[in-house]
C-alpha cells in the first residue's frame, strides 16, 4: 500500500467517518465470531496495516494460512487445488487477497509461512498463463486456457488480478515476484490496452450490463498499481472516462434498474446493486475531482437507490472510495444519448426526470458468449418496463434467443434464423441527436451469416416530447418469413387497432400500420418453459420481404397515426395530445428518409446516414 493511500484512508478511520465505521464495525464482528458471508480476510489486514493492531492480522494471517493448507492437503493427495475450479475463475480474489495479506501483515508471517504462500499462490498463476502444462505437485492437470488471451472477458480480469497482486507483494521477497510484475505491465496491460483502444471505444462491455460489471474489478487495479508504484495506467486507454457516463446512461430514469443487455445470471431482474456502486465509485475515484463527470456522478450517486454497500463483503468499497463531501452537478449536465462505439449500444431519453422515458438499442460487434441475439432490439421504460426484455422474467437470466428481444426474427423451413457470433458485425449506420429528436439506423443481416438473409434494418425515429417511437423496419429472407416481435410484462391487449400495456401512467401503446392486416397472437412465456416465471410476447407475422411500420408511444399520446405510400417512402402522419403533429417518411427499398416536426423551433430534416456520436457532457 503507498504512502498516500495510506494517510487518506487513515484519516477516514480517525474521523470515524460513517464508511470507516461501518467497515471497522463489520471486521470487529467478524473476528468476535459472527461469520458474514464473502468475507475475505484481507478485510482484516488492511485494518492491521492501517492501524497496527495486532488482532487484525492475527486474524488474517490465520484464516489465510488454513486455506493455503487446505489446498496443500489435496494437492498432496494427488488432486487439484480448488483455486482451479470453473477455468480459474477466483483465482483473483483467492491468490490476490492471499497477496494483499501477504504484503499488509508481512512482519507477522513465519518464514515458513512466506515459503509455503508463495509456492501455492505462484503455482496458480504460472498454471493460469500456462494451461497445457498446469501442474500441482507432481501431476499435470491440463484445463483449458479459456480467455486467457480475450481481454474483453471476465475471466481475463480476475487472472490481471491475481498475476499483479502476486507481483506487486513478493516482489523483491521471491525470485518469480518481479517477474509476474513485468507480466502483468510489460505482457498482458498493453495488450489489453491496445484492444480496448482499437475495438472499446465508448466504454462498457461486449458481454453486455451483467458480467459487464467484472470490468469495477480491472478498475481497481489500476487503483491498487498506481498506489502501489505511483503510476497511472488507468488513462492509458479512453475506455476507463467513458465507461463513467457509459455506465450512468445504462441505468434507467427511476435509479433503480440497469439495461438489461446480455445474460444476468446473478440476478436476472437487472436491479441496481452494490456491484454497480461500487463501479461507479472507483471510476469516479481514478478520474479525480478535477474532472467534472466526477460532480455528475456524485449527483447520480446519492440519487440511486443503492446509497450505500448493502452486503457486508462489499463495505470495503465504501470505505476506499466513497467521498460524501464530492462537489455535485447535475445529472443534465450529461446529453440525453449516449453511443458506444466498441459496442454498439445507443441508450438515449426523453429527459433526466424519474417518469422521462428511457430506451435502448444495439448494433455492433457479437463477440462474446455471454452477449445475446439482441441486435436492433429495443427496450421501452417509463416509470417501469413497458417494451421489455423477457430476460427480466426468468430464474436463469442466461437465456439468449431472440424470441425474448423486441426485435423482426427471421423464420425459414419453420425454424428460427440465428444470429452467430464471430459473424460480420451488426453495424449502426446512422445517429443523429438532435434537441427535440433522436434518429437511429442499423444493419444486422451480416450478423446471420446465412446467404439466404439479404437485408435485416431497423430505423427508429425518437420524438422527445411525445415520447414516442417510429420505428421501421426493412427484412428480406429468400424462401423464409419474419415476426415483428414485442416482449412486455404485462398481456399485451388489443383494443381498436392498437396494441396496450398496462403499466404504471397508462401504460403502452403500439400502433402497428404496416403492412396492413398484421394479425397479432400473445405468448404467455410461462407455458414455454419452466425457467420463465412470467412476461408475455407479441407476434405480428408476415410474409415475403416485410417492411414494417409500427409507432411506439405511451397510452393515450398518440391521438392519430394515419400511414401512407407515396414516391417510393413510407409514411406516417402523427398527431398527438395538445395538438402537436409529426410526418415521418422511410424510404421503402433505399435507407433513411424526413421528419416534419411542429412546435418550436420547428423541424424539417433529412434522416441521413452517418453516426454523429454525442459528446460525454454538454
Amino acid at each position: 500500500m503507498g504512502v498516500a493511500a495510506k494517510e487518506r484512508l487513515t484519516k477516514k478511520l480517525t474521523a470515524n467517518t460513517k464508511e470507516a465505521k461501518r467497515f471497522r464495525d463489520m471486521v470487529d464482528a467478524e473476528l468476535g465470531g459472527t461469520s458474514h458471508y464473502a468475507f475475505a480476510p484481507w478485510f482484516a489486514s488492511l485494518l492491521g496495516a492501517l492501524t497496527s493492531d495486532p488482532k487484525y492480522c492475527a486474524f488474517a494471517v490465520a484464516k489465510t494460512d488454513a486455506e493455503v493448507a487446505s489446498e496443500e492437503a489435496l494437492i498432496a493427495q494427488g488432486k487439484k487445488a480448488a483455486v482451479s475450479g470453473d477455468s480459474y475463475l477466483e483465482v483473483g480474489g483467492v491468490i490476490g487477497g492471499l497477496a494483499m495479506v501477504y504484503d499488509h501483515c508481512f512482519a507477522d508471517l513465519t518464514s515458513a509461512q512466506k515459503t509455503r504462500w508463495v509456492a501455492y499462490a505462484e503455482q496458480a498463476v504460472w498454471n493460469v498463463w500456462h494451461p497445457s502444462e498446469a501442474k500441482w505437485g507432481t501431476t499435470t492437470f491440463p484445463w483449458s486456457g479459456w480467455s486467457i488471451d480475450n481481454p474483453f472477458n471476465n475471466y481475463h480480469y480476475s487472472f490481471l488480478r491475481a498475476t499483479m497482486l502476486l507481483g506487486l507483494a513478493t516482489a523483491g521477497d521471491s525470485p518469480s515476484g518481479q517477474g509476474n510484475v513485468d507480466l502483468f505491465r510489460e505482457t498482458k496491460l498493453p495488450i489489453l490496452i491496445s484492444a480496448f483502444e482499437k475495438d472499446l471505444q465508448g466504454g462498457g462491455s461486449r458481454e453486455g450490463t451483467g458480467y459487464g460489471t467484472s470490468h469495477k474489478s480491472l478498475f481497481e487495479l489500476y487503483d491498487f498499481w498506481e498506489a502501489t508504484t505511483g503510476e497511472t495506467v488507468w488513462n492509458l486507454t479512453s475506455h476507463t472516462r467513458a465507461s463513467l457516463p457509459n455506465f450512468i446512461h445504462a441505468t434507467v430514469p427511476t435509479m433503480d434498474r440497469i439495461a438489461p443487455i446480455g445474460d444476468h445470471a446473478r440476478d436476472s431482474t437487472a436491479s441496481f446493486f452494490d456491484y454497480h456502486r461500487e463501479q461507479v465509485l472507483v471510476l469516479q475515484h481514478l478520474l479525480g475531482k478535477d474532472d467534472p463527470l466526477t460532480d455528475v456522478a456524485q449527483t447520480f450517486l446519492e440519487g440511486v437507490s443503492v446509497k450505500e454497500m448493502g452486503q457486508a463483503f462489499e463495505y470495503v468499497w465504501d470505505f476506499l472510495y466513497a467521498e460524501p463531501s464530492h462537489a455535485k452537478a447535475p445529472l443534465s449536465k450529461l446529453p440525453k444519448t449516449f453511443h458506444g462505439t466498441g459496442t454498439g449500444v445507443t441508450y438515449f431519453r426523453s429527459g433526466w426526470t424519474a417518469d422521462a422515458t428511457w430506451g435502448a438499442l444495439i448494433a455492433g460487434p457479437y463477440t462474446e458468449s455471454h452477449a445475446h441475439h439482441d441486435q436492433g432490439s429495443l427496450l421501452f421504460y417509463k416509470s417501469a418496463w413497458l417494451a421489455a426484455d423477457e430476460l427480466l422474467e426468468t430464474h436463469s437470466g442466461i437465456v439468449q434467443e431472440e424470441e425474448l428481444h423486441n426485435l423482426v426474427r427471421l423464420v425459414k423451413g419453420g425454424k428460427i434464423l440465428r444470429m452467430q457470433a464471430e459473424k460480420s458485425p451488426g453495424v449502426t449506420t446512422a445517429l443523429h441527436d438532435e434537441a427535440r429528436h433522436l434518429y437511429w439506423a442499423g444493419s444486422m443481416g451480416a450478423l446471420y451469416g446465412d446467404p439466404s438473409v439479404t437485408r435485416v434494418e431497423r430505423e427508429v425515429v425518437f420524438l422527445r416530447e411525445a415520447e414516442t417511437y417510429v420505428v421501421f423496419d426493412r427484412v428480406e429472407v429468400a424462401g423464409g418469413t419474419s415476426v415483428y416481435t414485442l416482449n412486455a410484462p404485462k398481456k399485451p391487449a388489443l383494443v381498436g387497432a392498437r396494441w396496450t400495456v398496462d403499466g404504471p401512467g397508462g401504460g403502452l401503446e403500439l400502433l402497428p400500420l404496416a403492412p396492413a392486416g398484421l394479425v397479432g397472437t400473445v405468448v404467455d412465456w410461462k407455458t414455454v418453459d419452466a425457467d420463465f416465471l412470467g412476461g408475455f410476447r407479441l407476434d405480428l407475422p408476415s410474409t415475403g420481404s416485410a417492411r414494417y411500420l409500427t409507432v411506439l408511444a405511451p397510452t393515450g399520446k398518440v391521438t392519430t397515426a394515419t400511414p401512407s405510400t407515396a414516391g417510393g417512402l413510407q409514411v406516417v402522419d402523427l398527431a398527438f395530445t395538445g395538438g402537436a403533429t409529426a410526418k415521418v417518411s422511410f424510404s421503402v427499398d433505399g435507407s433513411g428518409g424526413h421528419l416534419v416536426l411542429s412546435g418550436a423551433p420547428a423541424v424539417d430534416v433529412e434522416l441521413a446516414a452517418g453516426v454523429v456520436v454525442p459528446p460525454f457532457m454538454l
